[in-house]
């Protein structure tokens, strides 16, 4: 399956309805596996989309009576074309059905203004990559909320 196609995996230790949720959102579909795999080996049911309008999109902004997807984080890439992951982060926030929903930026780049900004936007954490393992045990305390 491409990239561009979301796509949800569990690892075969957990039940579907149990397993927390996260949407990972990244151009590069390089970054996007090496999340995926960390967030499975933590047990956690992971979809990954390559923008943040996929994302939207998926999430099923703006769409009234239907069935919305029910995530219980979004990791997002900061550098994205189009739509960045502050881009992202705002949109989520500003939604009145997506607001609820952890937002956790990622970069390869540490910029502090550029830091500053997504947490002062409403971002749970702003991590630098790569994604390591111990990043993903202090992110399980946001999704507990």
């Amino acid at each position: 399956m491409s990239v561009s196609q979301a796509s949800s995996t569990m690892s075969n230790n957990e039940c579907g309805s149990d397993a927390l949720h996260i949407l990972a959102v990244d151009d590069s579909s390089f970054e996007l596996k090496l999340v995926e795999r960390l967030l499975k080996k933590s047990s956690y049911k992971v979809t990954t989309v390559d923008s943040g309008e996929r994302a939207l999109e998926w999430l099923g902004e703006g769409k009234e009576n239907c069935n919305k997807q029910k995530v219980n984080m979004i990791i997002t890439d900061y550098c994205m074309p189009e739509m960045t992951g502050y881009d992202l982060l705002k949109r989520v926030k500003e939604s009145s059905t997506l607001r609820e929903i952890p937002v956790v930026i990622l970069s390869s780049e540490d910029v502090p203004t550029r830091i500053s900004r997504c947490l002062e936007e409403g971002a749970e954490e702003f991590l630098l990559k790569p994604l390591r393992k111990s990043d993903i045990s202090r992110l399980h305390s946001h999704m507990m909320r």
